[in-house]
């Protein structure tokens, strides 16, 4: 049988590998490939300006196209089908003969008809040209706009600020990804990428585009209002690739598509048509799994066996820009009777819904921003048809009591639920591929090719396989990635036993490849924790994320805050005054913080050598409110002032903070310090609580506040001060040994095996014969501690770091400020050109 594939894009080449399994049939298959390039993986497209090559990129594995059977032909378009003869017609002339052909052809990307949409700098978001294109303009331009607030639109606009460009988003519609959230969550997801340095305009139709005074060129908007950009990127939908069927002949629908039925015909029996470009009952699939399901479908016919497209699922997960955004089947409730339970937090900027039946039984769909942990439980209630539990809306809510939520676990899914939708594999598929020897993600990818597409299901596949596997009663491996195929916490003990200092030495001896940003900041915490080095030494600077590079805070317009410490919160007028001399000088806004320490916001990158060299000289120290490390020490006035305190928590408090103050941990460790039961420091909801008693002190531990506040849990009662920092010392050292990458104390706890009792056991009753020897490693941190901004000011190869352009002691000129209630906050946009207030400019005299 001779078979042509016109379109060789991810959803032709599924085709193609379908076919490939069964080799056998004698097939005669050739492929015609509009680019220049075999079929590349357009879902992580933005990748591409993170670092990856169209190689890396690519979705054929070598020697694909080595087979007699398979024929690849680049740059070769068709350019028409003469149905009657059975033949297609290729640009170069060539005219193949087929029995079954296959329209892959895909989608274009829609450009609104606007004046000026032709101009140079102005592009679309769709091949890997477009993206050369795109990163040479960016490397001389300032600014950028993407035409297009859904998907593609977002991740585009983080491509052009990863090329440090000032973006902004341009949308029709009244809110970002309308399809896909509502009002409620779009407003959250809007705050959310504003908070990240982009700028978004709603409701806004682009009549026209011409020279620009402030870039290349200037959008003219309806409402009479105008943007002025460098570059324009188009990406404002999609619409299907129908032009070669409709002189063909062939079917298409009134708004574009290729007309096809259950078994993918088009109009005529011996064309199929797969992918964005068909149209089945009324609706083009925008997602690469429904034409996944389709490519199955066809290539399943052409074997001889029975198989059909009957519409697909089009819940999907994604992280835009570092935002978790979820949409599952009827987010919107357009189902008749259906109800809706809602939460939503806007300080902490997370939005959740479900949508259930009217019956209450069943969940129909759901929106989840800003966290999306619920998705994969959530997902498989509602495909499975899994009746929700009495209260569903506890499936959404925070928990506050420290109890489990209800959930779904993965015992409770049957065999045949889909847990991949690209790639279309089951539990069943997944446990049996576990049972015949694929224990890790990699291989479990490789053997069913779950997870190996858009990625979103590879945490649920996680669960399923570690769920398997203990079954089979095998070791489950907590890998922190690729590159080091161990735990954080096996990375530690090498780190320890072989005083390992250097990244380079870890990886050479016990990894692989070049690292990534999930182990390298990882590694750089345990060395930081072995050694207590200065993490900008020029051995570690590369591996620190953004925060510990620039000892500091990026807030949302690119400007950074100063916390000092403030031991257990006591300052001196003379430090007060300080710090608000500090603040004025260099105007910057003021505030006290939920950890009792004055915050200073808007410093500019350059400012902040200045800054910390006028705060070393009053008196103060870093409060490493940037770092994975011990942040505050809240504490009450105590027995010192307070009539009802029983112990001196000031005093306490500043004995703690000096003594673990620098200390890196897996995550940010915070204390509290109350003087009597009263609890005004609120230690019981820290990760590390001390109580005063008639007796002595209570310790908590495991406690924390924040988007799943847990309750912290009684270590130990009635101690003397040094027994509890005994206590604390273990404590700390063993979360630091034993914890997983990112992993804050009350996780840490849930996960115990042992559970408090286990805990109790190794810290009071030193079960495990550790205590000397993490006390020891304490002690070896707390004296070999040193202020990393004194450290950064007095080193000049560190001090050059600061500076916001590395070819020029220039400031950015973007950072503008209005006046609110007698201080400074970040202009938006609207405000950026007509409140702009005057900041003292001070800078560094070399």
């Amino acid at each position: 049988m001779k078979i042509v594939v016109i379109g060789h894009g991810m959803v032709g080449h599924k085709l193609l590998e379908c076919l490939a399994e069964n080799a056998s049939h004698g097939f005669d298959i050739t492929v015609l490939c509009e680019e220049p390039r075999p079929a590349y993986d357009r879902v992580h497209l933005s990748e591409f300006f993170s670092g990856k090559s169209a190689r890396d990129l690519s979705l054929v594995e070598p020697g694909f196209f080595e087979r007699e059977n398979v024929r690849l032909e680049l740059n070769a378009k068709a350019v028409s089908i003469d149905r009657l003869a059975h033949t297609v017609t290729v640009s170069t002339g060539e005219v193949l003969a087929y029995d079954k052909l296959v329209l892959a052809t895909g989608s274009y990307p829609f450009v609104p008809p606007v004046a000026g949409n032709e101009r140079r700098d102005c592009f679309v978001y769709r091949t890997i040209e477009d993206l050369e294109a795109m990163k040479e303009c960016g490397a001389r331009s300032t600014t950028g706009t993407v035409v297009g607030g859904g998907l593609l639109g977002l991740e585009c606009a983080k491509a052009l600020r990863d090329m440090g460009l000032e973006t902004h988003v341009v949308e029709f519609a009244p809110r970002l990804m309308a399809v896909q959230v509502d009002d409620s969550g779009a407003r959250v997801l809007r705050s959310k990428i504003e908070e990240l340095g982009v700028t978004v305009h709603t409701q806004k139709n682009t009549v026209a585009i011409v020279d620009g005074e402030d870039g290349t060129h200037r959008m003219q908007f309806a409402d009479a209002t105008h943007l002025d950009t460098d570059m324009i990127v188009f990406s404002a939908g999609i619409r299907p690739r129908d032009e070669i069927a409709r002189v063909s002949g062939l079917e298409v629908g009134a708004r574009g598509g290729i007309v096809i039925d259950d078994n993918c015909h088009t109009s005529d029996a011996d064309i199929y048509a797969i992918g964005e470009c068909a149209l089945w009952n009324g609706q083009v699939f925008g997602l690469v799994a429904p034409g996944y399901d389709m490519a199955r479908a066809v290539a399943k016919q052409l074997l001889g066996e029975q198989a059909g497209f009957t519409g697909a699922d089009m819940s999907t997960k994604l992280k835009l820009m570092g935002v978790d955004v979820a949409s599952i089947g009827d987010a919107h409730g357009k189902t008749p009777g259906s109800r809706a339970y809602q939460f939503s937090d806007e300080r902490k900027q997370v939005y959740k819904k479900l949508v259930v039946s009217e019956c209450g039984k069943y969940l129909l769909g759901g929106v989840m921003v800003g966290d999306a942990d619920e998705y994969g439980t959530l997902l498989q209630m509602m495909l499975n048809r899994i009746e929700l539990p009495e209260a569903p809306e506890f499936l959404i809510l925070p928990s506050s009591d420290g109890k489990q939520k209800p959930g779904l676990g993965v015992d409770a899914l049957p065999d045949a639920a889909q847990i991949c939708s690209c790639n279309n594999v089951s539990k069943g598929q997944i446990c049996e591929a576990v049972c015949a020897g694929a224990t890790s993600i990699g291989a479990l990818k490789s053997a069913t090719k779950a997870g190996s597409s858009c990625g979103g299901c590879v945490a649920l596949v996680t669960q399923v396989m570690k769920a398997e596997m203990k079954k089979l009663g095998l070791a489950v491996n907590n890998h922190v990635c690729e590159h080091f195929p161990y735990s954080r916490q096996e990375l530690y003990h090498m780190v320890r036993v072989e005083r390992i200092e250097t990244f380079g030495g870890l990886l050479a001896k016990h990894g692989r490849g070049l690292g990534c940003d999930i182990c390298k900041p990882a590694v750089a915490g345990i060395l930081a924790s072995c050694w207590n080095e200065f993490v900008l030494k020029k051995e570690h600077a590369s591996l620190q994320d953004s925060n510990d590079y620039f000892l500091a805070n990026i807030q949302r317009d690119g400007t950074y805050s100063v916390v000092p410490r403030m031991p257990g919160g006591e300052v001196t007028p003379d430090g007060l005054i300080a710090v608000g001399q500090v603040a004025k000088k260099y105007g910057l806004y003021t505030k006290v913080t939920g950890g009792a320490r004055v915050d200073l916001f808007g410093a500019r990158v350059e400012q902040l050598p200045l800054i910390w060299e006028e705060l070393i000289a009053a008196g103060f120290e870093s409060g490493h409110a940037y770092g994975k490390s011990v942040r505050t020490v809240k504490s009450c006035v105590g027995s010192t002032w307070c009539r009802y305190g029983v112990g001196d928590s000031v005093g306490l408090a500043i004995d703690i903070e000096n003594r673990y103050k620098g200390l890196r941990t897996p995550h940010k460790i915070k204390f509290g310090v109350s003087g009597c039961t009263r609890e005004c420091a609120e230690a019981q909801g820290k990760d590390i609580g001390v109580i005063a008693t008639e007796k002595g002190w209570n310790l908590y531990v495991c406690g924390n506040g924040g988007m799943k506040p847990r309750h912290a849990e009684l270590l130990a009662s009635d101690l003397d001060s040094a027994t509890l920092i005994q206590y604390i010392d273990r404590f700390l050292m063993f979360y630091i040994r034993t914890a997983d990458r990112l992993q804050r104390t009350s996780v840490w706890r849930d996960n115990l095996e042992g559970g408090l009792e286990y805990l109790i056991d190794v810290v009071v009753h030193d079960k495990l014969q550790l205590a000397a020897e993490l006390e020891t490693e304490m002690q070896q941190v707390v004296d070999s501690y040193e202020c990393e901004w004194e450290k950064a000011v007095n080193d000049p190869d560190t001090r050059k770091r600061f500076r916001h352009f590395v070819n020029s002691d220039e400031a950015d000129a973007n950072v503008s400020f209005v006046e609110e209630r007698g201080q400074i906050r970040p202009a938006t946009p609207a405000e950026r050109k007509f409140k702009q207030i005057d900041i003292p400019v001070v800078v560094e005299t070399v």
